[in-house]
């Protein structure tokens, strides 16, 4: 039997990452640090920042990089109050997305409590300053739950970007110990709800982190309630601690349990489900099954892989 307890000071051998590098990486990193744009992939310390950005995918983080809400995984900083809020900033990523030459891309934002939409109008802007400028770039985004105002979430489901996600982060039992208070389980699930019923062609895409304490059942149950909202694509990996302060990993998980995930996903009924140690809710692997999925586009009522 796999001994999968953490053990202090070192992770096991799957978790192993390279150091980012390649004509791909420093082309973006340049441009990003030029244009003075946020990423995620740097804010939230993935471990994927490399393979994404060297095959061309990146996730960009609008309306400033201080966030209203302290989950206790989450590197992002946080804040009463986020940044400022740019109104060229729709303009200016569009911008630079257009020199970019990327095939796919994730627009996310940090919570912002502090505005009275949560930030959707400047979300909406970018998704369709983008899409006029980049006609060819497939643009997903990872949204807030804009505190559950179904208005708010209208103005981007408007915009018609091909996906979008809210992350459920973890089982019911463990949401209140992770994720900060304003942050609910079945607001999320409500969220994902809402798409569909706005707009049942929108592929809508959640993520679980995994090594929380959570069981195998809750895992399940949780994959479950996602599925019942219709929730199209999910992707599980390995939580790890960003710095002392934050929660302390339960479990590393070996990959064969990322695999039986996997498959008890697809049975399920989701059209695509990624898992695997590295694996997070902005990961490339989901990003080239849409764009196949996108060659034949989601009909109202089709079960077909369901």
């Amino acid at each position: 039997m796999i001994d999968a307890r953490p053990q202090a000071g070192h992770k096991p051998p799957w978790l192993k990452v390279r150091l980012p590098s390649g004509a791909g990486y420093n082309r973006l990193k340049d441009n990003f640090r030029g244009l003075k744009l946020h990423t995620v992939c740097e804010e939230a310390r993935c471990p994927n920042l490399a393979e994404c950005w060297q095959s061309g995918t990146a996730t960009i983080m609008i309306l400033g990089d201080v966030c209203t809400r302290g989950c206790r995984f989450c590197a992002v900083k946080t804040a009463r109050t986020g940044l400022p809020v740019d109104p060229d900033e729709p303009r200016r990523v569009a911008e630079a997305l257009a020199r970019m030459n990327l095939r796919y891309v994730v627009i996310t934002s940090v919570d912002r409590d502090d505005l009275e939409d949560g930030g959707a109008g400047i979300f909406a802007d970018t998704i369709r300053e983008t899409r006029r400028r980049c006609p060819d770039l497939i643009t997903e985004t990872l949204i807030p739950d804009f505190r559950g105002d179904v208005h708010a979430l209208e103005k981007v489901v408007d915009a018609a970007p091909q996906v979008i996600g809210q992350n459920i982060e973890t089982v019911k039992r463990l949401t209140g110990y992770a994720r900060d208070r304003r942050s609910g389980y079945e607001q999320t699930l409500e969220v994902l709800a809402n798409v569909k019923t706005l707009d049942p062609c929108i592929y809508t895409k959640s993520a679980i982190l995994l090594g929380l304490g959570e069981t195998a059942a809750e895992v399940l149950a949780t994959m479950q309630d996602l599925r019942a909202r219709d929730v199209d694509i999910l992707t599980l990996g390995q939580y790890l601690q960003p710095t002392r302060k934050h929660v302390p990993v339960a479990e590393f998980l070996h990959p064969d349990r990322f695999r039986d995930y996997e498959e008890q996903g697809m049975q399920l009924g989701f059209r695509y489900v990624a898992a695997g140690p590295m694996v997070r809710s902005s990961y490339k692997a989901a990003e080239f099954f849409v764009g196949k999925m996108l060659a034949s586009p989601l009909q109202v009522g089709d079960d077909a892989a369901h």
